[in-house]
C-alpha cells in the first residue's frame, strides 16, 4: 500500500482512507454483514485510516468500526487509525439542528466515541462544522487539551475557509483539513488548497466520487430510496441530474480509452492533485472497494489530465453539492 502523511503535524496514512458513513446512514439501508467484510477488506488491503462521525447512524458507526476492528487481525488493528468528525446535534426522527463547538460539548463528545469505538484515543477528531456561535479558538484549544490529556493523538478541521483555517492554526497544529474535493467540486483550488500547503496542513478529500454521481454506476433512471438523502441533493435532480451525467459520459471514454473504470480514472484524478491528499472512498461493498483500489495502479501522464479536464471543466457541475439549508453550514463556502 502507498502511503503519505497528513501535513507537517500528522499521522503517515495509506494513500486511500476509508470513508465509513454509507455504511450507516444517509445511502439507504446498508448490509451489515457485508460493511464489516468490506472494512476487513480493506485492513488487509492495507488501508489504515477509518473515517467516521459519531453522528453517522448515532452512534452507530463508531460501534460497527469497533466491531471490525475487534474482529480483525491484531496487526491491522494496531495499524488502523480513526478519523471521528463530532459536534452535529440530531433528532430522533434523524434530522439536523445545528453543531455545537462549546469547550464542554467537545470534551463530552469524545468522551462518548471513545466508549463507542472501544479505545483509549482517537488518532485525528476534528467538529464537522464551525458552531457559528463560538470561536474557532476555542474550539481547537479545547481539542488540544484533549491531545495534551492523550485521549486525541492529531486535531483536524472539516470544512473551513482559509481564514478560518489560519486562525485555527495559531492555537494549535492542524494535521489535515477534511473537505469535499472532485472533479466536480474544485472550489477548494482557489484559496482553501493553498493555505493549507502554506501553513503544512494536508487534506483528506470526501465526496471523490460526488457521493457515486460520476462512479459510472448511477443509471439515469435510478430511483433512490427515502432514506437516501441524496433525493435531496441538488446535483441529483432533474436537469441537473441529466447535465451532471453528460459530463461523466465523457469521462467514460476516457476511462475506456485507458482501460480503466470511471471511478478508477475520478479517484486517480484526486490523488494527482498532490501527494498531501488522501481521497476518502466510501465503498460500502468489497467489489467497489476493490475497483477503487485499482486507483493506486493509474497513472494519468499529461496527456491524460489535459483530455479529463476538458471533459470535466472546472465549475462544470450543475447544482450546488448540498441543499441549500445545509450549505449555510459550510464555512467553506463564506
Amino acid at each position: 500500500m502507498q502511503t503519505r502523511t497528513l501535513g507537517t503535524s500528522g499521522p503517515q496514512t495509506s494513500a486511500l482512507g476509508l470513508g465509513c458513513m454509507g455504511m450507516s446512514a444517509l445511502y439507504g439501508d446498508a448490509d451489515r454483514t457485508e460493511s464489516l467484510a468490506t472494512i476487513h477488506a480493506a485492513l488487509d488491503a492495507g488501508i489504515t485510516l477509518l473515517d467516521t462521525g459519531d453522528f453517522y447512524g448515532m452512534g452507530h458507526n463508531e460501534l460497527l468500526i469497533n466491531e471490525a476492528l475487534r474482529t480483525a487481525p491484531a496487526a491491522a488493528r494496531e495499524k488502523a487509525l480513526t478519523s471521528v468528525k463530532f459536534g452535529a446535534l440530531r433528532t430522533v426522527e434523524g434530522g439536523f439542528t445545528g453543531y455545537d463547538g462549546r469547550p464542554a460539548a467537545v470534551k463530552n463528545f469524545a468522551a462518548y466515541s471513545l466508549q463507542r469505538l472501544g479505545t483509549d484515543h482517537i488518532d485525528i477528531y476534528r467538529i464537522a462544522r464551525v458552531d457559528p456561535d463560538v470561536p474557532i479558538e476555542e474550539t481547537v484549544g479545547a481539542l488540544a487539551e484533549l491531545v495534551e490529556a492523550g485521549h486525541v493523538r492529531h486535531i483536524g478541521l472539516s470544512e473551513v475557509n482559509a481564514e478560518t483555517l489560519r486562525r485555527a492554526a495559531a492555537v494549535a497544529p492542524i494535521s489535515d483539513l477534511q473537505i469535499e474535493y472532485s472533479l466536480l467540486s474544485r472550489g477548494i483550488e482557489a484559496a482553501i488548497l493553498p493555505t493549507a500547503r502554506e501553513l503544512g496542513i494536508g487534506i483528506t478529500a470526501y465526496g471523490v466520487l460526488s457521493r457515486g454521481l460520476i462512479s459510472g454506476h448511477f443509471g439515469r433512471d435510478r430511483k433512490l430510496a427515502a432514506n437516501d438523502f441524496r433525493g435531496m441533493s441538488p446535483r441529483f435532480q432533474g436537469d441537473n441530474l441529466t447535465r451532471n451525467l453528460d459530463l461523466v459520459d465523457a469521462l467514460r471514454a476516457i476511462a475506456e480509452a485507458k482501460g480503466i473504470t470511471v471511478a478508477q480514472t475520478a479517484i486517480a484524478w484526486v490523488l494527482s492533485r498532490g501527494e498531501d491528499i488522501v481521497p476518502l472512498i466510501g465503498a460500502r461493498r468489497r467489489d467497489r472497494l476493490t475497483e477503487a483500489l485499482g486507483a493506486l495502479d493509474t497513472t494519468l501522464d499529461a496527456t491524460d489530465l489535459t483530455a479529463i479536464e476538458r471533459a470535466v471543466p472546472a465549475g462544470a457541475a450543475a447544482g450546488a453539492r448540498y441543499p441549500a439549508s445545509q450549505m449555510t453550514h459550510l464555512d467553506s463556502e463564506h
